[in-house]
């Protein structure tokens, strides 16, 4: 079961450091107003600057705001900066303003050229105009739930002395295990499209007409309707992937390095040359539409899974370099596959999803992981087996004349009511440009809940 680095860390009774992940999340969420459209309110200034603020900010469209947590050493710390700052947020709104829940945008104007582009200065302005150019208004505008994670440094640790002969350096090491998550991710992507597909159908004038999926699917995000660039990445190793970026830039196909929106990406350097020198410090996992039956659009239980996978392909043996592109654009493949499924249907894949679950059930057993995951792996083996306890199979039995926007006005209400009710909401991004993140722990809790924040994302 463990490559020659996971029986390392095994024999070292190290395991539990390979899923003690520090995490950061980015929720992606459109202002509306309470008839569903797209608000006209202009940015809430008690959300603080958009251009400087690193925790509210707006991405795309003036409406979208996203939502960014410091980085946390456990899912349950955070979620609880995600809770204050999502409630930060919504005290901030307009009166009669509410947090859309869904993936896919609501209901679009016809004329869409109205609509504000962020306001992120000129140089960031300068790139939307480009993009809206090249993509058009619609697929900039579904929104996600990005997971940010960083390996534990005493992994790093005991693997460099007991395997200097292997690896050149500790950033040699560093961005190879990167990268095999990285890989891990992408292979089975198609699995978490499955599990966590939200977004079935699509509200009017997203599509032009005759476009777009005749019926409800798994995921119109995750698919080949969904969001952004099309181009694919190179994700062998970390200079081949700043290698196919930049050819990609060089030849038109992207606007920027920026515009590069893989389901997976390396973070650690702004210069995107320097990455392979410097080396990759956490991965963005963008695979994720936002879950609708939570106010901050994700759930504790689906962070505890992401860690899960991230230590399983930490742990297990990785792909052959040679293999790796054949193998993730067979995975991509697949996973167009099983988002453009009816959310009802029994998967195709469902025999190879049971398997990979129950590889994930058996690891999570050698290693001996609490309850909790025990726990959430029954409830994901329950909606590989029957597919109407998927998420996108639930919201279809909300639609009425096609639309979910009763839906999504009812949950997007009793959320923002629910926030209004808080005790002690925070108020000081108003008046604050810039709060790093140890200073807003302390104003957001103000003792009363201290994080496990001894590790750092840049």
């Amino acid at each position: 079961m463990f490559s020659e680095i996971g029986q390392l860390v095994f024999d070292n009774e190290a395991v539990a450091k390979t899923s003690d992940f520090t995490m950061g999340l980015e929720i992606e969420m459109q202002r509306v107003d309470e008839t569903g459209q797209l608000s006209q309110e202009p940015y809430p200034s008690a959300a603080g600057d958009e251009k400087t603020n690193p925790w509210i900010t707006n991405d795309f469209l003036e409406t979208m705001s996203e939502v960014v947590t410091p980085p946390a050493a456990h899912a349950l710390d955070a979620m609880h900066y995600l809770y204050s700052i999502n409630t930060a947020l919504r005290t901030a709104l307009s009166p009669g303003e509410l947090l859309w829940p869904l993936s896919m945008p609501p209901r679009l104007p016809k004329d869409k050229s109205q609509i504000p582009l962020a306001k992120m200065g000129p140089k960031k302005e300068a790139y939307l105009k480009e993009w809206l150019k090249r993509h058009g208004f619609s697929e900039g505008t579904p929104c996600g739930a990005h997971v940010n994670l960083s390996i534990d440094p005493h992994v790093f640790n005991l693997v460099a002395d007991n395997m200097s002969d292997r690896f050149s350096s500790h950033i040699d090491l560093q961005n190879y295990l990167y990268a095999k998550i990285a890989q891990g991710f992408l292979r089975y992507r198609w699995v978490i499209t499955y599990l966590f597909g939200a977004s079935p159908i699509a509200e009017a004038n997203y599509f032009e007409k005759g476009e777009g999926p005749s019926s409800p699917i798994r995921s119109i995000r995750q698919s080949s309707h969904g969001f952004g660039n099309k181009f694919t990445g190179d994700y062998t190793s970390i200079q081949r992937y700043v290698d196919r970026i930049e050819k990609g830039v060089k030849e038109g196909k992207l606007i920027s390095d920026y515009e590069f929106h893989g389901a997976v990406r390396f973070k650690g350097n702004t210069n995107l040359r320097e990455l392979p020198k410097t080396g990759v410090s956490y991965l963005e996992l963008r695979m994720l539409d936002l879950d609708p039956s939570s106010s901050v659009g994700i759930r504790t239980n689906t962070l505890r899974f992401f860690r899960l996978l991230a230590s399983y392909f930490i742990m297990s043996p990785g792909l052959h370099p040679e293999e790796v592109n054949r193998v993730i654009a067979r995975a991509d493949e697949m996973n167009e596959e099983v988002s453009e499924e009816h959310p009802n249907d029994v998967s195709k894949y469902q025999a190879s999803a049971r398997a990979f679950l129950n590889s994930l059930e058996m690891y999570a057993n050698k290693i001996q992981l609490g309850p909790e995951y025990q726990e959430e792996l029954d409830d994901l083996l329950d909606r590989v087996e029957n597919p109407l306890t998927t998420p996108s199979a639930k919201l279809i039995t909300h639609l009425k004349n096609g639309s979910l926007t009763d839906y999504a006005l009812r949950r997007a209400t009793r959320y923002q009511e629910s926030a209004l009710q808080s005790i002690r909401p925070f108020k000081g991004f108003e008046n604050q440009a810039h709060l790093s993140a140890d200073e807003l722990k302390h104003e957001l809790f103000k003792g009363s809940w201290e994080p496990d924040q001894d590790k750092k994302q840049e």
